[in-house]
């Protein structure tokens, strides 16, 4: 295997199958702080492989940048459309880890309607002995009607597996999509008047920020369950917790949340919410299939010119590059 001479910026924290793999055919660049590196070494960098915010300064400092490989699906805290001006490729990590992060959505709706995470915590403390069976749960999944917000590779997974329960699925997206017979709502509100149960599964950045807001949330009804897996920004949080204290909505169930790690103690205090620390994709496997995805458009790009999994904002940028190599 040949060895590039091409250095490689890698986040320290980042796992340890992706440095291997980064490692093994480029010179690579530690660093703690991305923001801490010095302007020789930033000058010296290729590439980025990893997670990390990427903001226009940065990119600026790294002038010899010819591809920034995101690890994640979701890249908000890169600023992918001043790197195309740039002429520098952003790539992420998608499909791989679509699966994982449904069934992972599934089980935290299930969690949140029928309230396992106590139920389990009755049980290990000996209550169930003590003080006889658990209470009954106020909500099911039976009879629901599941809206999806975000039909992109990650909506679907659900909604396939949402077909399973026998439940309606109604979905909102920036277009309606072909090939679908859910029932598609043009706007958010629309698709939050017509359901009880809304799941979040679109990436963060400007055009979501806070879009699910009290208007939303009081248009989900007092049976309303909200379910987020995409980003913690997508959901005004103090709308959201003033929401669940007053009856707005009935339960969330949160596995992102808008300052991690940092949660508010309010949430956490609230009986009818299900948290999780933001391990939808966490199993090794789709970790490992992460790291392989991001490694392999490093390989790509300087091996053949071409990107496998290129942002759309990069699009042209990766056309271009591909015409050039043909």
């Amino acid at each position: 295997m040949t060895r590039s001479a091409h250095r490689i910026l890698v986040p320290s924290h980042m796992l340890d199958h992706l440095k291997a793999r980064v490692s093994e055919r480029f010179d690579v660049v530690y660093a703690d702080k991305l923001d801490g590196i010095s302007d020789e070494e930033a000058a010296s960098l290729d590439g980025f492989a990893g997670w990390g915010r990427i903001d226009r300064k940065l990119i600026d400092r790294m002038m010899n940048l010819k591809i920034i490989a995101s690890y994640g699906v979701g890249y908000d805290t890169i600023d992918a459309a001043y790197a195309a001006e740039k002429g520098i490729v952003v790539t992420h990590t998608p499909d791989v880890l679509s699966e994982e992060v449904a069934d992972v959505t599934i089980g935290l709706l299930i969690n949140t309607l029928r309230e396992l995470p106590h139920a389990e915590a009755y049980l290990r403390e000996g209550r169930w002995a003590k003080e006889g069976a658990f209470h009954l749960s106020p909500l099911t999944l039976r009879g629901r009607h599941v809206g999806i917000y975000g039909l992109g590779r990650i909506g679907l997974e659900i909604a396939k597996r949402m077909e399973g329960f026998g439940v309606e699925i109604s979905y909102h997206a920036r277009s309606q999509k072909t090939g679908v017979r859910y029932g598609y709502a043009p706007t958010l509100k629309v698709l939050a008047e017509a359901v009880d149960t809304l799941v979040i599964a679109v990436p963060g950045g400007p055009e979501t920020e806070k879009s699910v807001d009290a208007e939303i949330l009081k248009a989900l009804g007092a049976k309303g369950v909200v379910i987020n897996i995409g980003r913690g920004s997508v959901i005004d949080e103090q709308a959201l917790i003033e929401a669940l204290q007053s009856g707005t909505i009935a339960a969330a169930g949160l596995d992102v949340f808008a300052h991690e790690p940092n949660v508010p103690d309010a949430l956490l205090a609230l009986p009818n919410v299900s948290v999780l620390p933001h391990i939808a994709s966490g199993s090794v496997a789709t970790r490992n299939a992460m790291a392989d995805l991001v490694a392999d458009n490093l390989i790509a790009w300087f091996d053949e010119g071409r990107s496998l999994t290129p942002v759309p904002e990069c699009a042209d940028v990766a056309a271009r590059a591909s015409a050039k190599n043909a």
